[in-house]
Parts: C-alpha cells; sequence; structure tokens
C-alpha cells in the first residue's frame, strides 16, 4: 500500500552514506582505529569513518526523488571534492518520518 501526501505525492525515505574519498586521509578513522587498538581488538586493520543521514521527502515518482536527493547530496549532504555518498530509496508505506 503507498502512503500518499495531501497533495496526492507519494512519501519516500532516502537513507543517505556519506564517506570520505578514498584518498583523503580519515584522521577520525585512524583515531577510532587506535582506538580500537588500545581496547585488544589487533585484528582490525582500518577503518573510515562517515555520515548516515535520514531524508523524507514527497514525489510523484522514484526517479524524481531520486533526481532531488541527489541534488540535496551534491549542494548540501556531501562536499563533492572530498567526499562520497550513495544513498537508497524506501518508499514510506505509514506514518514515518511526520
Amino acid at each position: 500500500m503507498q502512503s500518499q501526501s495531501a497533495n496526492g505525492q507519494r512519501r519516500w525515505r532516502a537513507d543517505v552514506y556519506v564517506t570520505l574519498k578514498p584518498v583523503v586521509n580519515d584522521p577520525q578513522g585512524l583515531a577510532v582505529r587506535d582506538g580500537l587498538h588500545m581496547l585488544g581488538y589487533d585484528e582490525v586493520g582500518a577503518v573510515r569513518a562517515g555520515k548516515y543521514i535520514q531524508v523524507w521527502l514527497e514525489a510523484d515518482e522514484e526517479s524524481g526523488a531520486e533526481q532531488r536527493v541527489t541534488e540535496m547530496c551534491d549542494k548540501l549532504l556531501a562536499n563533492p571534492v572530498i567526499e562520497q555518498y550513495r544513498f537508497n530509496l524506501v518508499e514510506q508505506t505509514g506514518e514515518e518520518g511526520e
């Protein structure tokens, strides 16, 4: 069952994952790795830190929601010079994100 807003558009949740590009140093990841080593987790070789962001939006079609989330990532949620992103869209069937 699809959930629609008052204006008839479908509701979506975007799960956005932002990480530093592989060639960019990750001081937070290094600090986490060192902390894990100090706690005895010597098997940890590398750690990369990132951000997880959820965005709820309305769009007629999945392609429209995808386009808008891409724009959001390019303009605000990620720094395209040093970060990369990916996202999953989930159509909302109830009152999630209200």
